[in-house]
């Protein structure tokens, strides 16, 4: 188990145009040759955006990516027609195909925080597809089998309990509070990369957020 401390991350964006970028891997201008992926994920980034800011139009192409909203309202647009507004509990996911572009801003009055993960597809190219699933149920995984992945969002009370699935690679986020994972205390923002998980649980100190990847390859 590798665990990656929030701190750790790489600091991006555009301060003075209300972005705040946080990534967990090797990004744009922080290049790292040895932190370019774990299994499928290859991009968790924590984008903060003040109101009226955000991501002009800009192009994708063999990427899965699956964005989870914090809090705020995310706004998006993409050149296959759709738009649409993201809050706290949508999974949204862009499969960019071989192309595909597209806008994120927030405007709302408030501001915005959402977690965003790109996987590499198993085989590349094809037709873009977006899919939004509105206020998933806790436990509900969701897949990406373009990726080999399945996400599992969990909100745990102190004190519960939950299971790492038992796979090749699990990746697990802190969206927020504090939890324990094999002796490790990980809190908002800290990761854990796990290879060949079986039989690990989380145990949540408070109240928690969990995003958990769990990839065949």
């Amino acid at each position: 188990m590798d665990v990656r401390r929030a701190g750790e991350r790489y600091r991006g964006g555009d301060p003075a145009a209300g972005i705040e970028s946080l990534h967990a891997f090797s990004f744009g201008p922080h290049y790292d040759p040895d932190n370019l992926r774990f299994g499928a994920v290859i991009a968790c980034n924590e984008e903060r955006l003040a109101p009226g800011a955000g991501f002009d139009e800009h192009p994708h192409s063999h990427t899965e990516i699956v964005t989870w909203v914090v809090e705020g309202e995310l706004t998006h647009r993409d050149s296959t027609g759709h738009t649409s507004v993201i809050r706290p509990g949508d999974v949204q996911r862009l499969s960019a195909g071989a192309g595909v572009r597209h806008v994120e801003r927030n405007d709302g009055d408030a501001p915005l925080v959402f977690v965003q993960m790109w996987l590499s597809p198993l085989t590349p190219g094809g037709d873009p597809v977006y899919e939004v699933v509105h206020g998933i149920a806790d436990s509900t995984p969701y897949a990406v089998p373009e990726a080999g992945a399945m996400l599992h969002v969990r909100r745990l009370g102190p004190g519960e309990r939950t299971a790492v699935p038992d796979a090749a690679y699990a990746y697990v986020h802190v969206v927020r509070g504090e939890v324990r994972l094999d002796g490790e205390e990980l809190g908002p923002g800290d990761a854990a990369r796990v290879t060949g998980a079986k039989g690990l649980e989380l145990v949540a100190a408070t109240r928690a957020e969990l995003l958990i990847w769990e990839m065949t390859t």
